[in-house]
């Protein structure tokens, strides 16, 4: 493979889609696209991986994606693109749009520095979820008091109402937090603590 022009330091960059397992004996293979519009990784146009090596791709119906390498070349058949399966392709931040102003690029809450509206530093976002029923923010947690746990977020105007960029940290409203404890089958005793 052609590595190109793409930096292989992708720890800015932002990831737009996964390869699958192959779909079929030619060389096409499942993509998951981590963009809004999935066309919008194939309108990208040049992407690239973890070691830099430049990728385009080209969808072929829905999920299903031709992958070319630097060189125009696709890939040929169900060998080849098995030895992808999990490879991330990546574009350069600044290749993409601007965000509205309520839509971030998850990247771009990564690092950032989350407090309470008090000015108490709760740590660092570490994490975005978005497992498709609401984005949360997993906190890394910073101070001793808090023994070493992670705080997990809903990524809600409720519980996240300032992200300040230009400051690098964003404000946090942490929800009550309930604990529960016994048999959560449902065949025992439960207790529920806040």
């Amino acid at each position: 493979m052609t590595t190109g022009n793409a930096s292989s330091d992708v720890s800015k960059d932002i990831l737009v889609a996964t390869v699958g397992r192959p779909h079929g004996v030619k060389g096409l293979v499942h993509l998951f696209a981590a963009t809004d519009d999935p066309a919008s990784v194939e309108e990208i146009g040049a992407l690239h991986d973890e070691r830099g090596v430049v990728w385009r791709v080209e969808w072929q119906g829905h999920g299903i994606a031709r992958l070319f390498d630097a060189t125009g070349r696709a890939i040929a058949d169900r060998d080849e693109a098995s030895r992808l399966v999990n490879l991330r392709l990546y574009v350069a931040r600044d290749r993409l749009p601007d965000t509205d102003e309520d839509e971030f690029y998850h990247a771009d809450l990564i690092g950032l520095r989350a407090e309470t509206r008090e000015g108490k530093v709760l740590g660092t976002v570490a994490v975005v979820h978005d497992y498709g029923a609401g984005v949360s923010l997993e906190i890394a947690a910073a101070a001793p008091e808090r023994k070493g746990q992670d705080l997990i977020v809903p990524f809600t105007r409720i519980c996240v109402p300032e992200i300040l960029f230009d400051q690098g940290r964003i404000v946090v409203e942490p929800p009550h937090e309930v604990e529960v404890e016994g048999d959560l089958s449902g065949r025992g005793d439960v207790a529920v603590r806040s």
